[in-house]
C-alpha cells in the first residue's frame, strides 16, 4: 500500500515543482494505481480492502490535485505555508481586473449574438494567457522561488481557468 503521510509528490517518486513532465506524472499514476486498485485486493481480508480502498482515493487524489496547473500550484503554495485563495483577500491587479471584465462582457455579447467566431477567438485568446501565466508560474515556482508574486499568478491562472471553462460553456450551448 502507500505511505498515507507523503506529500502528492512524494507519493509519485516526483520532485515538488511546477514544471512537471505530463507524462512522466501519468506514467507514475498508472504504476501506483495499478498496485493499489482495490480489484487486487477483492479476495484479502476486510481491512485490507478499505486500505486499498483509501490508497487508490488518496492516489486519485494527488493525481488529480497535480495533473491540474491551478491545483498544482495551490498545493505548491500550500506545501510552503501559503493559502492561494483566502476568501478574505480577493484583490487581483487593477489591469487585470479591467481586461477579465471586458472579457466577460465581449463573451456575454458574443453569446446573445450567437457568434461562434467571436468565442473561438476569445477562448483562444484566454488561452494564450494562460499559457503565459504557465510559463511564468514554472519560473516563480522552480527557478526563482518567488512564492508571493506566484500566488498572484495562481489566482490570475484560476479566474482565467474559469473565463475559459464558461467561453466552452457558451461554444457548446450554440452547437446543441
Amino acid at each position: 500500500m502507500i505511505d498515507f503521510s507523503q506529500d502528492h509528490f512524494a507519493l509519485f517518486g516526483l520532485a515538488p515543482c511546477y514544471g512537471l513532465d505530463q507524462r512522466t506524472l501519468d506514467d507514475a499514476y498508472r504504476r501506483l494505481q495499478k498496485k493499489v486498485h482495490p480489484d487486487r485486493y477483492a479476495a484479502a481480508a476486510e481491512n485490507e480492502r478499505r486500505r486499498a480502498l483509501q490508497s487508490s482515493a488518496r492516489v486519485n487524489e494527488a493525481y488529480r490535485t497535480l495533473k491540474d496547473p491551478v491545483g498544482r500550484a495551490q498545493y505548491l503554495l500550500s506545501l510552503n505555508g501559503i493559502d492561494a485563495m483566502p476568501e478574505t483577500d480577493t484583490a487581483l491587479p487593477r489591469e487585470f481586473l479591467e481586461r477579465a471584465l471586458d472579457r466577460r462582457e465581449a463573451v456575454s455579447e458574443a453569446a446573445e449574438k450567437s457568434d461562434g467566431p467571436a468565442l473561438d477567438a476569445l477562448l483562444a485568446e484566454v488561452r494564450d494567457d494562460m499559457r503565459a501565466l504557465d510559463r511564468a508560474l514554472e519560473r516563480e515556482f522552480d527557478s526563482a522561488r518567488a512564492l508571493d508574486t506566484a500566488r498572484t499568478k495562481v489566482r490570475e491562472l484560476k479566474f482565467l481557468s474559469k473565463l475559459a471553462a464558461d467561453i466552452e460553456s457558451a461554444i457548446a450551448d450554440l452547437e446543441s
